[in-house]
């Protein structure tokens, strides 16, 4: 099968398409046929050796946690998917080796897959595990949002925040999205109400919700919650997954979740979600994928197509 890999750490010098044997298939394992793969900034710092000391890794390395894709087999323990089956998964794994969604073909623990929504398409659905796993365990878990409530997300039109910008209103809390001018009327679009980064964003905020937000969630980092604390109200709920250990605040890690992963899918499926793809790559372009990822520049998810 063709795969992307890489066989040292580095950039998106180091990625090759290669020729790799079909991986093969345990008991509760499901082969997937992949049919396209998202990008994220996790598969590049890992790919950079960032979590060298953290992570086992046997060279080559197939990167790539997000697929989607068609069931080609199933494992005796898998008897919840059969073949022609549409899918996604999150292969996220604690050793890094030749397994991973760049590639043609993946076999996947079946505890990391969920039906494909049928509103979406392959290219879409490729964008949603991690970012829809890290904004439902934000919004969800962490700040249990409640219906009647107001929620502040801090990078609403981005991959994660985009996503969180649903969720929330799914629970049926009101959703008021921090976001570039350019990215407004995306906001709106969404349900969302749109207040600009930078000086002023307090009382912005303020306006809109005058004792203050009950819950802010924030993807940017950077102080970005110290900067909007007067926005939330006294004894207001506080998560991000950009910057660990801000008093106060709820630190979300993405971990895979199956019921999770459903739960996102049937809001998928029903119209309550929807991702946005900004640029899509062939399987062979991984390398122009990835440097186009860095820019920062594409709004919207980056995914490769593998045919």
């Amino acid at each position: 099968m063709k795969a992307v890999v890489y066989r040292r750490y580095g950039g998106p010098e180091v990625l090759e398409l290669t020729e790799l044997p079909e991986p093969k298939t345990h008991v509760d394992s499901v082969l997937i046929r992949v049919r396209a793969a998202g990008l994220n900034r996790a598969d590049a710092a890992i790919q950079a050796g960032a979590l060298d000391s953290a992570v086992e890794t046997f060279f080559p390395v197939v990167p790539g946690w997000d697929i989607a894709g068609v069931v080609e087999h199933s494992g005796p323990g898998a008897p919840e998917f059969a073949p022609g089956d549409e899918v996604i998964a999150y292969i996220r794994s604690d050793v890094q080796r030749a397994h991973g969604g760049f590639a043609e073909l993946v076999s996947a623990d079946v505890r990391t897959v969920a039906h494909k929504p049928s509103t979406l398409s392959f290219t879409e659905a490729a964008g949603l595990p991690l970012a829809a796993l890290t904004a439902y365990q934000g919004v969800v878990h962490a700040l249990a949002v409640q219906q009647g409530e107001s929620v502040l997300v801090h990078g609403a039109a981005g991959g994660v925040g985009s996503v969180a910008v649903q969720i929330a209103l799914a629970q049926g809390a009101r959703v008021i999205g921090v976001g570039s001018a350019d990215d407004h009327d995306y906001l709106r679009t969404l349900g969302a109400q749109a207040v600009a980064y930078g000086e002023g964003l307090t009382d912005q905020v303020l306006s809109l919700v005058p004792n203050g937000v009950d819950a802010v969630f924030d993807t940017i980092g950077g102080g970005t919650l110290a900067a909007s604390a007067g926005a939330a109200r006294p004894g207001g709920r506080l998560a991000s997954i950009a910057e660990p250990g801000v008093p106060g605040s709820t630190d979300v890690f993405a971990r895979m979740d199956r019921a999770d992963l459903t739960a996102v899918t049937a809001l998928a499926e029903t119209g309550l979600l929807t991702v946005r793809v900004g640029a899509v790559f062939p399987l062979e372009k991984a390398a122009e994928a990835q440097r186009a990822f860095a820019t920062g520049n594409i709004t919207g998810k980056v995914v490769l197509e593998t045919g």
